[in-house]
């Protein structure tokens, strides 16, 4: 592999990328591992779905389940940076087979508690939690070894096939989960996710997963490494271009998307059914921008980026601008938005890791990650008075339009151009 433009830049030290192949029989690790992840991944979002389920039956209240969303997703924000920071100080397949482990044993507490009938709510919180928590040292560790286990030329395929398999989880766990509650209890529901993890664990044990060349000098320190990948992005002014663009997305375009019920019901006059095909259609969206990205491997990535987030964004203010009577031209609008957000997330993945030295890449991906996490709520702060004052329509339009524009204003930045030529 090639020096990238990164290794030169102010406080991302003087690393070229590492010079760790992925061997002549990459296709057999990769795919083992990648679906013994998937059916990990499947597994979890199912169970997410059945626990949810059971705290809306049991309870009702609309707290109790903002307690478990909470729960299921603060953990992985805030503790992203650290996660990322033991992805490239320590070895990664230890780090993914110990999260799915510990993930399997939470749920085996919770299957005894529910077969014994002694569950109760914060039980679930707690394991919720360490799941989460499990998931942020996970993640970052999976990202940051896809480029060591496949050739550089199938980076980008291999980000449409994680793509892929997010709109998969988005689509299939809900029917699955209830098809699992229909069959057999809740406890015995709950070990399809210990069977998953397991399968996840086995193709880790077999094969191996290459460390960077260069983790770290001796005498480095936990916050020392943090601030060598906070440098990484702040030295390099294509990166940090790069993170303002997808935090200034997120910010303006998330928050809306979390009310889609609203503008459903408000607006187009329906009712959960309908709730429920608008968000199983930007699944299947995602699905189909996954799997055009698998096909496709788009090489310059930046265009990818900046014109799919823009697609993407005027795509969603053209499904709320739609009239009552034409909801079914708003799905049409709403499944394009979801497969061309695809179209820019994916080759952004393949970008970075690309772009950051393989000993930078658990703390810089997680970074991204902590950064998208931390948009949305402060963009839905924003979002709730604005949709109170101009309706929830007005407000889908116009966050719509404005992260269209905010993703064209990024063909503006030379720097961000310029990270396309490595």
């Amino acid at each position: 592999m090639t020096v990238t433009e990164i290794g030169s830049q102010p406080g991302a030290g003087s690393h070229s990328i590492d010079p760790v192949g992925p061997g002549q029989r990459w296709r057999l690790r990769y795919w083992s591992i990648f679906l013994g992840q998937a059916l990990s991944l499947v597994g979890s979002a199912l169970t997410q779905f059945v626990l949810m389920w059971w705290i809306t039956e049991a309870t009702g209240s609309v707290a109790e389940l903002a307690t478990a969303g909470l729960a299921a997703l603060l953990p992985q924000a805030l503790l992203g940076p650290i996660g990322g920071l033991f992805a490239d100080r320590y070895s990664r397949r230890l780090l993914m087979i110990g999260a799915d482990a510990v993930s399997a044993l939470c749920m085996a507490v919770l299957i005894v508690l529910f077969l014994s009938d002694r569950i109760e709510l914060w039980h679930i919180y707690a394991m919720l939690f360490i799941r989460s928590a499990m998931q942020a040292f996970q993640a970052p560790a999976a990202l940051a070894s896809t480029s060591l286990l496949v050739p550089r030329r199938f980076l980008a395929r291999a980000a449409g096939l994680g793509q892929t398999l997010e709109g998969v989880m988005f689509v299939a766990a809900a029917p699955l989960g209830a098809l699992a509650l229909s069959a057999m209890p809740i406890g015995w529901a709950l070990a399809i996710d210990v069977v998953t993890a397991v399968l996840g664990i086995v193709p880790l044990l077999v094969f191996t997963i290459p460390q960077p060349g260069e983790p770290r000098q001796a005498a480095s320190n936990l916050w020392t490494e943090f601030r060598d990948g906070v440098r990484a992005v702040a030295g390099n002014a294509g990166l940090r271009d790069l993170f303002l663009l997808q935090a200034a997305v997120v910010l303006v375009l998330m928050p809306s998307a979390t009310l889609v019920p609203l503008l459903v019901t408000q607006h187009f006059g329906g009712g959960a059914a309908q709730v429920a095909v608008m968000e199983a259609l930007w699944g299947i969206g995602m699905l189909v921008g996954g799997l055009a990205v698998t096909a496709w491997a788009p090489r310059r990535h930046i265009r990818w980026i900046l014109g799919g987030f823009a697609v993407s964004c005027f795509a969603f203010a053209a499904s709320a601008a739609m009239p009552r009577e034409f909801f079914t031209l708003a799905l049409a609008w709403w499944v394009l938005s979801g497969a061309t957000f695809v179209l820019g997330e994916a080759p952004l993945t393949a970008l970075l890791q690309t772009t950051v030295p393989h000993h930078l890449q658990g703390r810089v991906l997680s970074l991204m990650n902590t950064v998208i996490a931390l948009a949305a709520p402060v963009g839905l702060a924003f979002a709730t008075p604005l949709g109170e004052w101009m309706g929830i329509r007005g407000l889908f339009v116009a966050t719509g339009i404005a992260g269209g524009l905010v993703s064209l204003a990024g063909f503006a930045s030379g720097a961000l151009r310029r990270l396309d030529r490595h």
